[in-house]
């Protein structure tokens, strides 16, 4: 194939479509976050005050839900869920490997068994069919995953729960605000957990919530995120009060008063963010229908997704080279690409701790073989957006049969 000089790839020497990396997430902060942050630190509390209640209503209210609690990470946030459910030794909870290695290592902070099941190959998303073979007398929950803001097919997996007494505790720490079959995320399973991690579509520094309308597993929840304690410092203070009981081994993974400023300052901006996210979504797939090197993201009827990423797929039988050297081509574009996500049971801990190998969930080992997760956050510029497309058109282009 002959090449014009303007296809010559930056990482073979030709010019890159940016001079400054564009990196595939960032947070967004404005002069109102400043300020409420500000007004905290020259407030009497900045940790277990009263933002956080507020933060956790309004979050509750954003997505319909009875209740919400707040953590100090998402991770933490799955942490509690995971004691929430009552997840103990020898339980096991069913989850997917295409997923952070988060999602699995809250059931083992409970010294229980994470389970994997293989996912669909359209969404990603944990396949209700390969739960359903993995249930057995010590399954305690099953922990779908929104996989990049795209709802799991949770109808399917709450009716599996409820047939053998399971909890569902959906990790959406990729879809807040995602709809699914005319419902929030937030308000469908047992227990939700989201993200406010400075790449999600709204952030706290760090932090998480968990939304449910069960108000004993809020209680739970809320017991464990202060050290097993059964009541809190702005609660005591507030009855006048210094009694304190610890009846669980709980953690410190609260939540501070600045940060949950933060995000009631930036929650007021979620609806704009995601349709941002979701105008960026629409152009990327419109861009890419037309390349037969690559596959977009699927998107299932009656599911809006959230577009925490943008997971595309190559199609290396119509390239000459894998993903590693699309991957390094388009760094050298400066757009800053990632891959998400190394399969859990891939990783180093869990071959060595539970004996995985290669090819025991075939459907996620190839679908991580082929992804590459592309620039997606509603601070890009339309240019940006243009940016992205000429640049994996570029690639794809250049590498193709």
């Amino acid at each position: 194939m002959v090449r014009g000089k303007r296809a010559i790839l930056a990482f073979h020497g030709g010019q890159p479509v940016r001079e400054m990396l564009l990196p595939y997430g960032r947070q967004w902060i404005d002069e109102d976050d400043l300020g409420a942050v500000l007004e905290v630190l020259r407030s009497g509390w900045i940790t277990t005050g009263p933002k956080v209640a507020e933060f956790e209503e309004a979050l509750a209210a954003y997505v319909g839900a009875k209740h919400a609690v707040s953590f100090s990470s998402g991770t933490a946030a799955l942490h509690g869920a995971a004691f929430a459910a009552g997840i103990e030794p020898g339980d096991e909870a069913i989850t997917t490997p295409m997923t952070f290695c988060a999602t699995a290592n809250c059931v083992l902070y409970q010294g229980a068994k994470p389970v994997f099941a293989d996912i669909c190959p359209d969404t990603l998303n944990i396949d209700p069919d390969e739960v359903a073979r993995h249930i057995t007398p010590r399954t305690k929950a099953i922990v779908p995953v929104d996989y990049a803001g795209h709802p799991a097919d949770l109808d399917a997996i709450l009716k599996l729960a409820d047939r053998h007494g399971l909890v569902v505790i959906e990790d959406a720490c990729h879809a807040l605000g995602a709809d699914y079959n005319g419902r929030q995320v937030g308000t469908v399973s047992h227990m939700t957990v989201f993200s406010f991690h400075p790449v999600k579509h709204i952030t706290t520094g760090e932090g998480g919530m968990v939304t449910t309308d069960d108000a004993e597993l809020t209680r739970r929840l809320q017991m464990f995120r202060n050290h097993g304690i059964d009541s809190d410092t702005h609660q005591r203070q507030a009855d006048k009060q210094w009694y304190y009981r610890m009846v669980a081994l709980g953690y410190n993974y609260r939540l501070t008063d600045i940060g949950c400023a933060l995000g009631l300052s930036q929650l007021r901006r979620l609806d704009i963010n995601l349709a941002r996210r979701r105008e960026i979504a629409q152009r990327y797939t419109a861009a890419f229908q037309g390349i037969p090197g690559l596959l977009p993201p699927a998107m299932r009827p009656d599911v809006n997704p959230a577009w925490h990423l943008y997971p595309i797929r190559l199609h290396l039988k119509k390239l000459r080279v894998g993903r590693t050297d699309v991957f390094r081509a388009l760094r050298s574009e400066n757009i800053g690409v990632n891959v998400h996500y190394i399969p859990v049971h891939l990783h180093p801990y869990y071959r060595e701790r539970f004996g995985y190998q290669d090819g025991d969930y075939p459907v996620a080992e190839e679908a991580y073989e082929r992804l590459i997760s592309l620039p997606m956050f509603h601070g890009m510029s339309d240019q940006d957006v243009e940016d992205v497309i000429q640049a994996v058109g570029k690639v794809v282009k250049y590498y193709a049969i």
